[in-house]
């Protein structure tokens, strides 16, 4: 069942089994509120279990483009096209955030970010990689990274 994320009013729904639930809430919620702003895009999630075909092609991407393979299990995931980007989302049980922009005419805009939630640790998949630091309201203090897809997906 898929859920539209209200970034007013911040819920945990679909995200109770992780042990960083209100700020990967938060998290959610403050992606949510970008796209909204900036493209007037409603961020609609599913559960797991019904969002296969996304979390597939940004675990393919992981692992052809940097070998990396995601311990935590996901537990939501959302896919949609905005202007001429495809966009993909995975929030994992860790309260690690993946994301792939892709843009369709061409590799100008193509990558992978990470999003860590307050209070999570680095995942060990991920250590080689340098996060930054940013504040949000909705998510406290959010630590990302990124890198460039090489390859056609």
């Amino acid at each position: 069942m898929s859920y539209v994320v209200d970034f007013k009013t911040v819920s945990t729904t679909g995200l109770e089994s992780s042990p960083v639930v209100a700020a990967l809430a938060g998290l959610r919620a403050n992606e949510a509120r970008y796209f909204k702003n900036k493209y007037d895009h409603d961020f609609t999630v599913e559960p797991a279990a019904e969002a296969a075909p996304a979390i597939d092609w940004v675990h393919r991407i992981l692992r052809e483009e940097r070998d990396i393979v995601i311990e935590s299990p996901p537990l939501e995931a959302t896919e949609f096209q905005v202007e001429n980007i495809r966009m993909a989302y995975v929030f994992y049980e860790s309260g690690l955030s993946i994301n792939v922009m892709y843009t369709l005419d061409g590799p100008a805009k193509r990558a992978v970010g990470f999003k860590l939630s307050d209070g999570m640790d680095v995942p060990g998949e991920l250590a080689a990689f340098k996060f930054a630091r940013q504040k949000s309201k909705l998510a406290g203090t959010i630590r990302g990274s990124y890198f460039v897809i090489r390859n056609e997906y």
